[in-house]
């Protein structure tokens, strides 16, 4: 069974939430045969290239009770649907500009019964503001991701944990973490670079990251 390798990885999984990790293999499968949310070759690696990717950023975000999260271009729920699972006190909101897709992501949602969950259909410049983390996978280079957010995110410190953007990408991101903070004229120590193949040992991993950008 695939989703026992989220177990592996997260052993203190209730039963509420194991029952609801084991619920997206066959919803994403049927909403998928409709609506194409996860690449059809890859939807046997849902487990392994989309939840578990996505549960990568709770290695490094704790979110307190009550932390409001924006998943910008949250798909059909990556990696918000994850995350939310996880973390049932935390509130998130998953925004996506494409209708097709925040269905999928809402009606998962509500399948498997995640009252922490909100869906938005709307750009990311529109999403409202007062955020305390940002989630993201891939959506774009940082330096046009971040000029749509930044101002969206409540700047500091908030029980003892810093605010600001967990974003996934993969590959040698030098250049454009560079090129992001000079954009935004941010200092070059807030980007924080974690390597994923650290916390998980599947090849799949070798060369993906979670960048903390720090708000």
């Amino acid at each position: 069974m695939m989703e026992n390798l989220i177990y592996n990885y997260f052993p203190e999984l209730t039963t509420k939430q194991r029952v609801q990790i084991e619920a997206l293999l066959p919803l994403y499968t049927e909403w998928n045969s409709k609506i194409n949310v996860v690449s059809r070759k890859d939807i046997g690696n849902l487990y392994l290239h989309h939840v578990l990717h996505s549960l990568a950023i709770a290695k490094t975000l704790s979110p307190f009770p009550g932390a409001r999260v924006l998943d910008v271009g949250t798909g059909g729920g990556f990696p918000g649907i994850p995350l939310a699972i996880l973390y049932p006190d935390a509130n998130f909101t998953l925004c996506d500009s494409i209708g097709k897709k925040t269905l999928v992501a809402s009606s998962v949602a509500n399948e498997i019964g995640l009252n922490n969950v909100s869906v938005l259909n709307k750009r990311a410049e529109h999403a409202g503001g007062g955020y305390d983390f940002i989630v993201s996978r891939a959506v774009t280079e940082l330096k046009s991701f971040l000029p749509w957010i930044w101002d969206q995110i409540t700047p500091g410190r908030e029980k003892g944990v810093a605010s600001g953007v967990y974003y996934l990408k993969g590959g040698d991101l030098g250049r454009e973490l560079s090129e992001a903070a000079e954009k935004m004229k941010i200092p070059p120590a807030n980007f924080i670079e974690f390597k994923i193949s650290e916390w998980f040992k599947e090849p799949f991993f070798e060369e993906k990251r979670v960048i903390f950008i720090k708000r």
